[in-house]
């Protein structure tokens, strides 16, 4: 269990996916750049190459955990983390409903 005031501490925020790639060294990444709006633009390695081809991501708004650690997965950086939901053998994206800016804080 985690207090409120643990969560509260979780940056939850839209992003609008802008560029996704392969990763050269891995078969399970995709290299994201997310616009966070005010926030900037920035680098998210996802686990999610079984499930999606990079340009089915261009544009969409997911939901990102904006103030992660940044860490290195295969020699790249990533700074944030793109939210999914597992359901037996098959992985989906978070996203909004309608398309939304990047940078909006999830309430």
């Amino acid at each position: 269990m985690v207090t409120y005031e643990e969560f509260s501490r979780i940056d939850l925020r839209t992003a609008v996916v802008v560029e996704a790639r392969v990763h050269p060294h891995a078969d399970r990444l995709l290299v994201l750049e997310v616009d966070l709006g005010e926030m900037g633009r920035r680098q998210i390695v996802a686990g999610i190459r079984p499930w999606y081809a990079p340009e089915a991501l261009e544009g969409k708004t997911v939901l990102v955990v904006a103030n992660l650690e940044p860490a290195r997965l295969r020699g790249e950086e990533s700074r944030g983390m793109l939210l999914a939901v597992q359901d037996g053998e098959d992985v989906r994206i978070v996203t909004t409903d309608v398309p939304v800016g990047g940078g909006l804080a999830v309430i």
